[in-house]
Protein backbone atom coordinates (compact mmCIF):
# COMPACT_ATOMS: atom_id res chain seq x y z
CA UNK A 1 0.00 0.00 0.00
CA UNK A 2 1.50 3.35 -0.97
CA UNK A 3 1.69 6.11 1.61
CA UNK A 4 -0.84 8.16 -0.38
CA UNK A 5 -3.48 5.51 0.30
CA UNK A 6 -2.86 5.29 4.05
CA UNK A 7 -5.57 6.72 6.27
CA UNK A 8 -4.56 9.51 8.63
CA UNK A 9 -6.01 10.25 12.04
CA UNK A 10 -7.06 13.74 13.09
CA UNK A 11 -3.82 13.95 15.09
CA UNK A 12 -1.50 13.22 12.17
CA UNK A 13 0.10 16.70 12.10
CA UNK A 14 0.60 16.58 15.88
CA UNK A 15 2.50 13.27 15.65
CA UNK A 16 4.74 14.63 12.90
CA UNK A 17 5.43 17.83 14.84
CA UNK A 18 6.48 15.62 17.79
CA UNK A 19 8.92 13.75 15.53
CA UNK A 20 7.09 10.43 15.69
CA UNK A 21 8.33 7.43 13.73
CA UNK A 22 5.25 6.51 11.69
CA UNK A 23 4.21 3.06 10.48
CA UNK A 24 1.49 1.44 8.38
CA UNK A 25 -0.85 -0.29 10.81
CA UNK A 26 -3.96 -1.89 9.28
CA UNK A 27 -3.98 0.74 6.53
CA UNK A 28 -3.52 3.67 8.91
CA UNK A 29 -0.40 5.81 9.22
CA UNK A 30 0.19 5.54 12.97
CA UNK A 31 2.90 6.63 15.43
CA UNK A 32 5.15 3.69 16.33
CA UNK A 33 7.21 5.68 18.84
CA UNK A 34 8.19 9.28 19.56
CA UNK A 35 11.55 8.60 21.16
CA UNK A 36 12.59 5.55 23.18
CA UNK A 37 9.85 2.91 23.32
CA UNK A 38 11.34 1.68 26.62
CA UNK A 39 10.96 5.17 28.13
CA UNK A 40 7.39 5.38 26.82
CA UNK A 41 6.59 1.94 28.29
CA UNK A 42 8.00 2.82 31.71
CA UNK A 43 6.19 6.17 31.70
CA UNK A 44 2.86 4.30 31.44
CA UNK A 45 3.84 1.84 34.18
CA UNK A 46 5.02 4.56 36.59
CA UNK A 47 3.37 7.82 35.53
CA UNK A 48 1.19 8.27 32.44
CA UNK A 49 1.17 7.93 28.66
CA UNK A 50 -0.97 9.51 25.95
CA UNK A 51 -2.04 7.43 22.95
CA UNK A 52 -3.82 8.10 19.66
CA UNK A 53 -6.03 5.06 19.04
CA UNK A 54 -8.21 6.62 16.34
CA UNK A 55 -7.57 3.64 14.07
CA UNK A 56 -9.93 1.48 16.14
CA UNK A 57 -13.26 0.65 14.48
CA UNK A 58 -16.42 2.06 16.07
CA UNK A 59 -19.73 0.56 14.99
CA UNK A 60 -23.01 1.87 16.41
CA UNK A 61 -25.99 -0.46 16.85
CA UNK A 62 -29.42 1.05 17.54
CA UNK A 63 -33.04 -0.11 17.55
CA UNK A 64 -35.65 -1.79 19.72
CA UNK A 65 -34.02 -5.19 19.16
CA UNK A 66 -30.41 -4.00 19.43
CA UNK A 67 -29.80 -6.11 22.56
CA UNK A 68 -31.40 -9.26 21.12
CA UNK A 69 -29.49 -8.77 17.87
CA UNK A 70 -26.10 -8.40 19.62
CA UNK A 71 -26.87 -11.47 21.72
CA UNK A 72 -27.41 -13.36 18.45
CA UNK A 73 -24.37 -11.91 16.65
CA UNK A 74 -21.80 -12.12 19.48
CA UNK A 75 -20.88 -14.86 21.97
CA UNK A 76 -21.43 -12.74 25.10
CA UNK A 77 -24.61 -11.82 26.95
CA UNK A 78 -24.88 -8.22 25.78
CA UNK A 79 -28.50 -7.82 26.88
CA UNK A 80 -27.35 -8.02 30.52
CA UNK A 81 -24.90 -5.10 30.18
CA UNK A 82 -26.20 -2.09 32.12
CA UNK A 83 -26.44 1.36 30.56
CA UNK A 84 -23.07 3.08 31.01
CA UNK A 85 -21.21 -0.21 31.28
CA UNK A 86 -18.98 -2.10 28.83
CA UNK A 87 -18.16 -5.75 28.18
CA UNK A 88 -15.26 -7.60 26.59
CA UNK A 89 -16.59 -10.16 24.13
CA UNK A 90 -15.95 -11.85 20.79
CA UNK A 91 -17.58 -12.32 17.42
CA UNK A 92 -17.14 -15.84 16.06
CA UNK A 93 -17.74 -17.64 12.79
CA UNK A 94 -20.37 -20.37 12.55
CA UNK A 95 -17.51 -22.89 13.03
CA UNK A 96 -16.51 -21.19 16.31
CA UNK A 97 -13.37 -19.50 14.94
CA UNK A 98 -12.69 -16.05 16.37
CA UNK A 99 -13.36 -13.20 13.90
CA UNK A 100 -12.37 -10.53 16.43
CA UNK A 101 -12.37 -9.62 20.09
CA UNK A 102 -14.45 -6.56 20.89
CA UNK A 103 -15.52 -4.14 23.58
CA UNK A 104 -19.23 -3.32 23.56
CA UNK A 105 -20.44 -0.18 25.35
CA UNK A 106 -24.13 0.23 26.20
CA UNK A 107 -24.73 3.94 25.69
CA UNK A 108 -28.53 3.97 26.15
CA UNK A 109 -31.48 1.57 26.41
CA UNK A 110 -31.41 0.81 22.66
CA UNK A 111 -27.95 2.10 21.67
CA UNK A 112 -24.62 0.28 21.75
CA UNK A 113 -21.14 1.02 20.47
CA UNK A 114 -19.06 -1.94 19.30
CA UNK A 115 -15.31 -1.27 19.15
CA UNK A 116 -13.39 -3.58 16.83
CA UNK A 117 -9.67 -3.91 16.13
CA UNK A 118 -8.47 -1.74 13.25
CA UNK A 119 -7.41 -4.72 11.15
CA UNK A 120 -10.85 -6.36 11.52
CA UNK A 121 -13.19 -3.36 11.50
CA UNK A 122 -14.53 -4.03 8.00
CA UNK A 123 -14.90 -7.78 8.65
CA UNK A 124 -16.84 -7.10 11.86
CA UNK A 125 -18.99 -4.44 10.17
CA UNK A 126 -19.84 -6.82 7.32
CA UNK A 127 -20.63 -9.71 9.70
CA UNK A 128 -22.86 -7.55 11.91
CA UNK A 129 -24.68 -6.08 8.91
CA UNK A 130 -25.37 -9.59 7.58
CA UNK A 131 -26.43 -10.93 10.99
CA UNK A 132 -28.83 -7.99 11.58
CA UNK A 133 -31.26 -9.33 8.99
CA UNK A 134 -34.66 -10.01 10.58
CA UNK A 135 -33.92 -7.84 13.64
CA UNK A 136 -35.29 -4.36 14.31
CA UNK A 137 -31.73 -3.04 14.63
CA UNK A 138 -29.54 -0.73 12.57
CA UNK A 139 -25.78 -1.24 12.18
CA UNK A 140 -23.91 1.99 11.40
CA UNK A 141 -20.27 2.42 10.41
CA UNK A 142 -19.05 5.19 12.75
CA UNK A 143 -15.32 4.84 12.13
CA UNK A 144 -15.12 8.40 10.78
CA UNK A 145 -17.33 9.81 13.55
CA UNK A 146 -14.77 9.32 16.33
CA UNK A 147 -11.21 10.04 17.28
CA UNK A 148 -9.98 7.97 20.23
CA UNK A 149 -7.41 9.25 22.70
CA UNK A 150 -6.24 7.16 25.64
CA UNK A 151 -4.48 8.33 28.79
CA UNK A 152 -3.06 5.36 30.70
CA UNK A 153 -1.03 4.91 33.85
CA UNK A 154 -1.22 5.52 37.61
CA UNK A 155 -1.25 9.32 37.20
CA UNK A 156 -4.07 9.26 34.60
CA UNK A 157 -7.00 9.76 37.03
CA UNK A 158 -5.38 12.87 38.49
CA UNK A 159 -4.59 14.30 35.06
CA UNK A 160 -8.12 13.75 33.81
CA UNK A 161 -9.75 15.06 37.01
CA UNK A 162 -8.09 18.43 36.40
CA UNK A 163 -9.95 18.68 33.06
CA UNK A 164 -13.43 17.30 33.83
CA UNK A 165 -16.16 17.48 36.44
CA UNK A 166 -17.32 13.95 35.50
CA UNK A 167 -17.43 11.55 38.46
CA UNK A 168 -14.24 9.61 37.74
CA UNK A 169 -14.13 8.09 41.24
CA UNK A 170 -17.54 6.52 40.60
CA UNK A 171 -16.51 5.29 37.14
CA UNK A 172 -15.71 1.61 37.46
CA UNK A 173 -13.38 -0.41 35.23
CA UNK A 174 -15.25 -1.29 32.02
CA UNK A 175 -17.72 1.56 32.36
CA UNK A 176 -18.26 4.65 30.26
CA UNK A 177 -20.10 7.91 30.79
CA UNK A 178 -20.73 11.00 28.67
CA UNK A 179 -19.03 14.15 29.91
CA UNK A 180 -16.81 16.99 28.86
CA UNK A 181 -13.02 16.93 29.06
CA UNK A 182 -11.32 20.33 28.63
CA UNK A 183 -14.63 21.60 27.29
CA UNK A 184 -14.82 18.87 24.66
CA UNK A 185 -17.83 16.49 24.66
CA UNK A 186 -16.55 12.93 25.14
CA UNK A 187 -17.51 9.41 26.02
CA UNK A 188 -15.19 8.79 28.98
CA UNK A 189 -14.47 5.06 29.32
CA UNK A 190 -12.39 3.42 32.04
CA UNK A 191 -10.85 0.89 29.68
CA UNK A 192 -7.42 0.26 28.24
CA UNK A 193 -4.93 -2.21 26.86
CA UNK A 194 -1.90 -1.58 29.06
CA UNK A 195 -2.52 -3.36 32.36
CA UNK A 196 -2.72 0.03 34.10
CA UNK A 197 -5.59 2.19 35.27
CA UNK A 198 -6.59 4.58 32.54
CA UNK A 199 -9.22 6.07 30.30
CA UNK A 200 -10.20 6.03 26.65
CA UNK A 201 -11.87 9.20 25.36
CA UNK A 202 -14.11 8.98 22.30
CA UNK A 203 -14.52 12.43 20.74
CA UNK A 204 -15.38 13.99 17.39
CA UNK A 205 -12.31 14.14 15.13
CA UNK A 206 -12.50 17.93 14.96
CA UNK A 207 -11.93 18.08 18.75
CA UNK A 208 -8.98 15.66 18.83
CA UNK A 209 -6.11 18.18 18.57
CA UNK A 210 -7.61 20.47 21.21
CA UNK A 211 -8.10 17.55 23.62
CA UNK A 212 -4.61 16.12 22.99
CA UNK A 213 -3.05 19.51 23.72
CA UNK A 214 -5.12 19.99 26.89
CA UNK A 215 -4.13 16.54 28.19
CA UNK A 216 -0.48 17.19 27.32
CA UNK A 217 -0.52 20.44 29.29
CA UNK A 218 -2.43 18.92 32.24
CA UNK A 219 0.06 16.04 32.39
CA UNK A 220 3.25 18.13 32.33
CA UNK A 221 3.76 18.01 36.08
CA UNK A 222 2.87 14.30 36.28
CA UNK A 223 5.42 13.06 33.73
CA UNK A 224 2.90 12.29 30.96
CA UNK A 225 4.52 11.46 27.61
CA UNK A 226 3.10 10.72 24.15
CA UNK A 227 3.26 6.98 23.43
CA UNK A 228 3.26 4.98 20.21
CA UNK A 229 1.94 1.57 19.21
CA UNK A 230 5.27 -0.11 19.95
CA UNK A 231 5.05 0.37 23.71
CA UNK A 232 1.33 -0.37 23.64
CA UNK A 233 2.30 -3.81 22.39
CA UNK A 234 4.89 -4.48 25.13
CA UNK A 235 2.48 -3.13 27.78
CA UNK A 236 -0.34 -5.45 26.69
CA UNK A 237 2.11 -8.36 26.39
CA UNK A 238 3.30 -7.91 29.99
CA UNK A 239 -0.36 -7.72 31.05
CA UNK A 240 -1.06 -11.02 29.26
CA UNK A 241 -3.67 -9.45 26.98
CA UNK A 242 -4.30 -11.20 23.65
CA UNK A 243 -3.73 -9.48 20.30
CA UNK A 244 -5.81 -10.44 17.30
CA UNK A 245 -3.68 -12.11 14.62
CA UNK A 246 -1.31 -13.40 17.31
CA UNK A 247 -3.12 -15.05 20.26
CA UNK A 248 -6.53 -14.95 18.54
CA UNK A 249 -7.29 -16.12 14.97
CA UNK A 250 -10.11 -17.67 12.96
CA UNK A 251 -8.43 -21.07 13.41
CA UNK A 252 -8.93 -20.86 17.20
CA UNK A 253 -12.14 -20.87 19.24
CA UNK A 254 -12.39 -18.87 22.49
CA UNK A 255 -11.90 -22.21 24.32
CA UNK A 256 -8.65 -22.87 22.47
CA UNK A 257 -7.47 -19.41 23.52
CA UNK A 258 -8.29 -20.04 27.19
CA UNK A 259 -11.06 -17.43 26.98
CA UNK A 260 -14.08 -19.74 27.06
CA UNK A 261 -15.48 -17.60 29.87
CA UNK A 262 -16.59 -14.98 27.32
CA UNK A 263 -19.01 -17.48 25.72
CA UNK A 264 -22.39 -17.33 27.48
CA UNK A 265 -24.40 -20.44 26.63
CA UNK A 266 -27.04 -19.59 29.24
CA UNK A 267 -28.26 -16.45 27.45
CA UNK A 268 -31.64 -16.38 25.73
CA UNK A 269 -31.92 -17.30 22.06
CA UNK A 270 -29.52 -18.84 19.59
CA UNK A 271 -26.24 -17.21 18.63
CA UNK A 272 -23.83 -17.61 15.73
CA UNK A 273 -21.40 -20.44 16.49
CA UNK A 274 -23.34 -21.91 19.43
CA UNK A 275 -23.25 -25.51 18.17
CA UNK A 276 -19.56 -25.46 17.24
CA UNK A 277 -18.65 -23.74 20.51
CA UNK A 278 -20.65 -26.29 22.56
CA UNK A 279 -18.51 -28.99 20.96
CA UNK A 280 -15.33 -26.96 21.49
CA UNK A 281 -16.16 -26.55 25.19
CA UNK A 282 -16.66 -30.32 25.58
CA UNK A 283 -13.42 -31.05 23.70
CA UNK A 284 -11.48 -28.62 25.88
CA UNK A 285 -12.65 -30.45 29.03
CA UNK A 286 -11.93 -33.96 27.77
CA UNK A 287 -8.68 -33.27 25.96
CA UNK A 288 -7.19 -29.88 26.82
CA UNK A 289 -5.94 -28.06 23.73
CA UNK A 290 -2.63 -26.26 23.67
CA UNK A 291 -2.57 -23.77 26.51
CA UNK A 292 -1.55 -20.12 26.32
CA UNK A 293 1.36 -19.61 28.73
CA UNK A 294 4.00 -17.05 29.53
CA UNK A 295 7.68 -17.70 28.80
CA UNK A 296 10.53 -15.78 30.43
CA UNK A 297 14.01 -15.98 28.91
CA UNK A 298 17.01 -17.08 30.88
CA UNK A 299 19.24 -15.41 28.29
CA UNK A 300 19.01 -12.20 26.26
CA UNK A 301 17.71 -13.41 22.90
CA UNK A 302 14.22 -12.25 22.00
CA UNK A 303 11.60 -14.74 20.79
CA UNK A 304 9.29 -13.67 17.96
CA UNK A 305 5.85 -14.77 16.78
CA UNK A 306 6.02 -18.06 14.90
CA UNK A 307 9.14 -19.41 16.63
CA UNK A 308 8.84 -23.04 17.76
CA UNK A 309 8.68 -23.93 21.46
CA UNK A 310 10.64 -27.12 22.12
CA UNK A 311 11.20 -29.69 24.88
CA UNK A 312 13.22 -32.90 24.72
CA UNK A 313 13.96 -32.33 21.05
CA UNK A 314 10.25 -32.18 20.15
CA UNK A 315 8.21 -29.17 19.03
CA UNK A 316 5.58 -28.65 21.77
CA UNK A 317 4.19 -25.27 20.79
CA UNK A 318 4.58 -21.92 19.09
CA UNK A 319 5.34 -18.37 20.19
CA UNK A 320 2.48 -15.95 19.42
CA UNK A 321 4.05 -12.71 20.74
CA UNK A 322 7.52 -11.90 22.04
CA UNK A 323 9.49 -8.82 23.05
CA UNK A 324 12.01 -7.51 25.57
CA UNK A 325 10.08 -6.68 28.77
CA UNK A 326 11.08 -3.27 30.15
CA UNK A 327 9.39 -4.09 33.50
CA UNK A 328 11.02 -7.52 33.99
CA UNK A 329 14.29 -6.61 32.26
CA UNK A 330 14.22 -9.88 30.29
CA UNK A 331 12.77 -11.10 26.99
CA UNK A 332 9.25 -12.55 27.39
CA UNK A 333 6.76 -14.33 25.15
CA UNK A 334 3.25 -15.68 25.05
CA UNK A 335 3.00 -19.11 23.44
CA UNK A 336 0.55 -21.94 22.90
CA UNK A 337 2.12 -25.13 24.27
CA UNK A 338 0.93 -28.71 24.74
CA UNK A 339 -0.98 -29.10 28.01
CA UNK A 340 1.69 -31.48 29.36
CA UNK A 341 4.23 -28.62 29.36
CA UNK A 342 1.91 -25.79 30.41
CA UNK A 343 2.28 -25.86 34.20
CA UNK A 344 4.25 -22.91 35.61
CA UNK A 345 7.76 -24.02 36.49
CA UNK A 346 7.85 -26.83 33.88
CA UNK A 347 11.52 -27.69 33.28
CA UNK A 348 13.38 -28.16 30.01
CA UNK A 349 11.37 -25.83 27.80
CA UNK A 350 13.13 -23.76 25.15
CA UNK A 351 12.47 -21.59 22.12
CA UNK A 352 14.13 -22.39 18.80
CA UNK A 353 15.78 -19.08 17.89
CA UNK A 354 17.47 -19.53 14.52
CA UNK A 355 18.49 -23.10 15.23
CA UNK A 356 19.57 -22.62 18.86
CA UNK A 357 17.31 -23.88 21.66
CA UNK A 358 17.32 -21.01 24.13
CA UNK A 359 16.14 -21.94 27.66
CA UNK A 360 12.86 -20.40 28.88
CA UNK A 361 10.89 -20.63 32.07
CA UNK A 362 7.14 -21.35 31.87
CA UNK A 363 5.16 -18.89 33.99
CA UNK A 364 1.49 -18.12 34.59
CA UNK A 365 0.03 -15.12 32.79
CA UNK A 366 0.03 -12.20 33.22
CA UNK A 367 3.72 -11.33 33.61
CA UNK A 368 2.73 -8.08 35.29
CA UNK A 369 -0.22 -7.14 37.48
CA UNK A 370 -0.61 -3.63 38.85
CA UNK A 371 -0.97 -3.10 42.58
CA UNK A 372 -4.54 -1.92 43.22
Amino acid sequence: MSSTELRHTALDAVHRALGATMTDFAGWDMPLRYGSERDEHLAVRNRAGLFDLSHMGEITVTGDQAAAFLNHALVGNIASVGIGRARYTMICQADGGILDDLIVYRLAETEYMVVANASNAQVVLDALTERAEGFDAEVRDDRDAYALIAVQGPESPGILKSLTDADLDGLKYYAGLPGTVAGVPALIARTGYTGEDGFELFVKPEHAVELWQALTKAGEGAGLVPCGLSCRDTLRLEAGMPLYGHELTTSLTPFDAGLGRVVKFEKEGDFVGREALTEAAARAQENPPRVLVGLVAEGRRVPRAGYAVVAGGEVIGEVTSGAPSPTLGKPIAMAYVDAAHAAPGTEGVGVDIRGTHEPYQVVALPFYKRQK
